[in-house]
């Protein structure tokens, strides 16, 4: 959530940055600042009379001491008037406060500078790339009948069991599932975060507090009887973990890893970029999250891109970065970097991780902040990164590394999986 003190000190900075994520409701930045001055008017108005009834309850008790029963009665006239404009007024500040604190919410992060202008994924800047696309044998297939050919996946059975976009893995395929989610798990722990296992629904000050609601109400999962919301990445509980607190200057970095199911409601478009494991509803991930000083936080999102991508290179799978331009970013992001691999059997790029930095926006809303050496308290930086998402990555894996023979898995999954091969 951005601050209200930066929107009014900044308000042409404001809408700029605005205009890059093609934000179009522009005119709420105008209503934060008048809601604010509205804010400003009634706390004054508010703060006056309750000085001015505790000035002369004060008083009331001297000319009583004093004998003065027409002098005290008088004032005590005056503190009632002044205690009946004090209710109305308290009603009116949370009125406001909350009219003020619903529009913030609607209003995206605020770009950083070096974010592109653009609206479309195709405007997206290709920071760097890496590996070497293979050449497939002739008879190389799509992944979606590579688990058909070795019984990894069973899309009919999830359509039966639950519905299109819940796969069940079988065999191999779970093997393989569940040894990606430990390699990654120590590739992070290796790098010094802490694992969670967190919860895989979360309240709705959860979601509010990491910016999946207002935002993305509409995609995600709702147990409506609890209340409760299935995550849609682990970020979403694993940041939470901070909360409504202060950490000392000496906690940051705070760095956190965890695996969880993630679900989402909706499922993309039609045709290949649906198929298979391209998109679904239900599917596996490991994040990466850190809070930070709020110095450091660009720093850190290098090192957390450095990171996934030696992830990648660990896999021997082909890559590219991507830095995001505004069209393209996510509501809470100041700065986002995508991976994709290349699907070779599809000949196409499958987006496997993105990289953001979220400056204060999150922990604004949450409430996370440190006392630096002076005693402040500020609010920290958080950031998070997919560390990875398995199914496209499963899907490049099977395509690239088809033979005749089997599937060769890389070196790196070798005593993961418990073999070098799929067949």
């Amino acid at each position: 959530m951005l601050q209200v003190n930066y929107i009014r000190q900044n308000r042409e900075n404001v809408l700029e940055r605005l205009g890059v994520k093609n934000f179009k409701e522009t005119d709420l930045v105008d209503e934060v600042i008048s809601l604010d001055d509205e804010r400003k008017r009634l706390q004054l108005e508010f703060d006056n009379n309750q000085a001015r009834v505790n000035s002369a309850s004060k008083e009331i008790g001297m000319l009583m001491k004093q004998g003065n029963k027409d002098g005290a009665e008088a004032l005590k006239a005056e503190v009632a008037s002044a205690k009946a404009t004090i209710e109305p007024l308290k009603e009116q500040m949370t009125s406001v406060e909350k009219q003020l604190t619903d529009i913030l919410l609607l209003l995206p992060n605020l770009p950083a500078a070096i974010v592109p202008k653009g609206k479309t994924p195709e405007e997206n800047e290709v920071v760097r790339e890496g590996g070497e696309i293979p050449t497939l044998y002739e008879n190389a297939v799509p992944h979606w009948e590579l688990t058909t050919k070795y019984k990894l996946v069973d899309f009919e059975l999830g359509t039966k069991i639950t519905g299109s976009g819940f796969p069940v893995y079988t065999g191999k395929g779970a093997k393989l599932q569940r040894s990606l989610v430990q390699f990654f798990l120590d590739f992070n722990t290796a790098a010094g975060y802490h694992e969670y296992l967190p919860p895989f629904m979360v309240n709705e000050e959860s979601a509010y507090g990491t910016g999946q609601l207002p935002d993305k109400e509409g995609q995600m999962y709702h147990a409506t009887a609890d209340n409760f919301y299935l995550i849609p990445t682990a970020e979403v509980p694993v940041t939470n973990v901070y909360r409504d607190t202060i950490l000392k200057e000496d906690d940051l970095p705070v760095k956190m890893t965890a695996y969880s199911p993630c679900f989402r409601r909706e499922a993309g478009s039609y045709g290949k970029d649906v198929r298979g494991l391209n998109r679904l509803h239900q599917f596996e991930k490991v994040e990466i999250i850190q809070i930070v000083h709020p110095d450091k936080s660009y720093e850190v999102l290098d090192n957390m891109v450095k990171h996934v991508e030696s992830l990648l290179q660990s896999l021997e799978l082909p890559y590219r970065i991507l830095r995001l331009c505004g069209g393209d970013m996510g509501f809470t992001s100041a700065l986002t970097y995508d991976f994709e691999v290349y699907s070779a059997a599809q000949k196409r790029w499958l987006e496997v991780s993105s990289v953001s930095n979220f400056e204060n926006f999150q922990t604004n809303r949450l409430k996370c902040r440190f006392k630096d050496a002076n005693g402040k308290t500020q609010l920290t930086h958080s950031l998070n990164g997919s560390s990875l998402a398995l199914p496209r990555i499963v899907a490049s894996l099977l395509e690239n590394n088809q033979q005749e023979d089997g599937i060769h898995l890389p070196a790196s999954l070798h005593n993961y999986f418990g073999s070098s091969i799929i067949n």
